[in-house]
């Protein structure tokens, strides 16, 4: 199967199939003109990244997920174990955005908005005011 053919079934750009081929996620045949040829495994598997790299899995974390995946004596403990550790990393990430949006409330309610041209919030990005 062609690159055009495995894009429009991913829903993968092709540019993004050739990187993951450079990085040796998925290892397509090279027919004897040189072009690539996927086979259905192939299509399986960045069928998969995909869907992992939507919720949030690094390629990194990818690569350990294909290993489980393609390991059929793989302990359901190891795939749940990465499940939860990027479940408190999203956690982490939506404090770390909600101190954030905090802050930028704050800072956005003690501005007048008006014409006059002092503004805290330009001052708490200068330091010279409170963040």
């Amino acid at each position: 199967m062609n690159i055009g053919i495995v894009s429009r079934t991913t829903g993968l750009p092709a540019k993004t199939i050739r990187y993951y081929e450079d990085i040796k996620l998925v290892k397509p045949a090279r027919l004897e003109n040189g072009y690539r040829d996927y086979a259905e495994e192939d299509v399986r598997r960045l069928s998969f990244v995909q869907r992992a790299r939507s919720l949030g899995f690094s390629v990194d974390e990818c690569r350990s997920l294909l290993g489980l995946y393609a390991d059929k004596n793989r302990a359901s403990a190891d795939v749940k174990a990465l499940a939860l550790e990027k479940i408190s990393q999203v956690d982490r990430k939506i404090a770390e955005l909600t101190a954030l949006k905090s802050t930028l409330k704050k800072l956005a309610d003690t501005c007048h908005g008006d014409d006059r041209p002092d503004c805290p919030i330009i001052d708490g990005m200068a330091g010279q005011g409170t963040l």
